[in-house]
């Protein structure tokens, strides 16, 4: 094959505007890149619900399957399937073909290798798009194709994280923004004794209701307004691909990830005192101090999957939590799931008796988060460089473990450039100081208003 560019290459995965950034012909090259890469005997291949991705599958499929590779597909499905069927069938690798919460007129693949171990731009990604490129591939017998069903296996590990006898009789919203997943919902709804209120609940690939994306505004008011119509005990959101999971409290307000992180760390050290929990850099002080209370380690990783999934397995953490609703667990192969979180705050709403805004409340005013807060700017690292001279004179702590984090005794930030938007996103946090964070959250946003 002649050589080719290709634009879609992401920080962690493959993403494109169809049909010019990525189409058949770019991801049959990525299929037969990846096995010539990895030298896989057998892959899984799951897609989402895309207009675009049952066509993609196909290519990638006759990619795979041309390069000598087996290929067991798992047909429409979320990437934590794609994760589960990995590793509890004990595959050379498995990729997802979906764009998650991005536009319908994009797609994309996002890749794991052996134990669902990931494959980004620092661990394979790059010689994958170099060899895709080339379009020289390895001379192969042609590999097999079937299908394979792993649902009853990957209900009975979900429901293997909770106790469902002592669940109690919860009304929960759920909607999957008319992405899949509600197929999972459906899956589990036999043996849970909830009440679940539908919302955007068919999967519907036109997204009429709006890209599935809930850290979107805009996209919580339906969800809201189902928590207060129904009276329901809380609400859950999912994304495109539903890796990610977001919680409103009874009361329809909009739980912040940080404090999910919290909640879960906390819950999964009162079982197992002693071990590790691994977090992202952006907001952190109630994620240590919780694991300080409760006996066990916070350990800090860079943002993004494939940095925390690392140093999860570095020190055997028992979970981790990003505040961007990315939650991962050692008995997931170190994976992030959307569907885990929330059998695990309906279970310790059943069993504490209290509802989530009680669960999460102390925190919440212990340490007050601004959330992540977006702005353009021109030059992202001389932006960083302004608010590091500014700042960090009086401070106690300075770092760059990602982007800029600056903290003082009473109240911490940090600031970074995204991976995936020419964007910088600002986190800031207090003790305690509601006032103090809206007061230095509001300072340092007119500094990259000002430039």
């Amino acid at each position: 094959m002649k050589p080719i560019t290709i634009n879609c290459f992401k920080a962690y995965d493959v993403r494109g505007r169809l049909p010019d950034e990525l189409n058949e012909s770019v991801v049959y090259r990525i299929g037969r890149a990846y096995v010539d890469f990895l030298q896989p005997t057998s892959v899984v291949v799951g897609r989402d619900i895309r207009e675009s991705s049952e066509r993609l599958t196909q290519a990638l499929i006759d990619g795979l399957t041309d390069g000598g590779t087996d290929v067991l597909d798992i047909g429409l499905c979320g990437t934590e399937e794609v994760y589960f069927a990995t590793f509890s069938e004990a595959l050379g690798g498995g990729i997802m073909v979906t764009a998650s919460h991005n536009p319908a007129d994009f797609n994309g693949l996002k890749f794991v290798r052996e134990q669902s171990k990931p494959i980004s731009g620092e661990s394979g990604l790059e010689e994958i798009r170099a060899l895709a490129e080339a379009g020289k591939f390895l001379p192969a017998t042609k590999g097999t194709c079937k299908s394979l069903n792993t649902d009853a296996s990957y209900i009975e590990h979900l429901l293997g994280y909770i106790d469902i006898s002592a669940l109690k009789p919860l009304k929960i919203v759920v909607n999957p923004g008319n992405g899949g997943a509600g197929k999972v919902v459906d899956l589990l709804r036999g043996h849970l004794p909830f009440e679940f209120v539908e919302v955007h609940y068919e999967a519907d690939s036109s997204f009429p209701n709006g890209v599935p994306n809930p850290l979107l505004t805009e996209n919580r008011s339906a969800t809201i307004d189902a928590i207060r119509a129904h009276g329901a005990d809380l609400g859950i959101a999912w994304d495109g691909d539903y890796d990610r999971c977001f919680f409103f409290d009874e009361k329809a307000n909009f739980v912040e990830g940080y404090y999910l992180v919290g909640l879960l760390g906390s819950s999964f050290l009162k079982q197992q005192s002693g071990q590790s929990i691994v977090h992202d850099p952006r907001l952190t002080w109630n994620t240590i101090d919780i694991a300080k209370e409760f006996g066990g380690t916070a350990v800090q990783s860079r943002t993004g999957h494939a940095f925390l999934k690392k140093i999860m397995r570095d020190v055997d953490a028992v979970y981790g939590g990003e505040m961007s609703a990315h939650h991962y667990f050692r008995d997931f192969a170190y994976c992030d799931s959307g569907m885990i979180p929330w059998l695990l705050v309906s279970e310790l709403i059943s069993k504490s008796g209290k509802s989530l805004s009680q669960l999460v409340g102390d925190r919440v005013r212990m340490f007050p988060a601004s959330g992540e807060i977006n702005r353009t700017v021109k030059d992202a690292k001389a932006m960083l460089a302004l608010i590091e001279e500014r700042y960090a004179p009086h401070a106690l702590m300075v770092e760059h473990v990602d982007g800029l984090s600056i903290e003082y005794a009473d109240w911490r930030f940090n600031l970074r450039s995204s991976n995936t938007e020419p964007v910088m996103r600002l986190n800031v946090e207090s003790r305690g100081d509601t006032a103090l964070m809206l007061e230095k959250t509001n300072e340092i946003l007119g500094i990259l208003d000002a430039v």
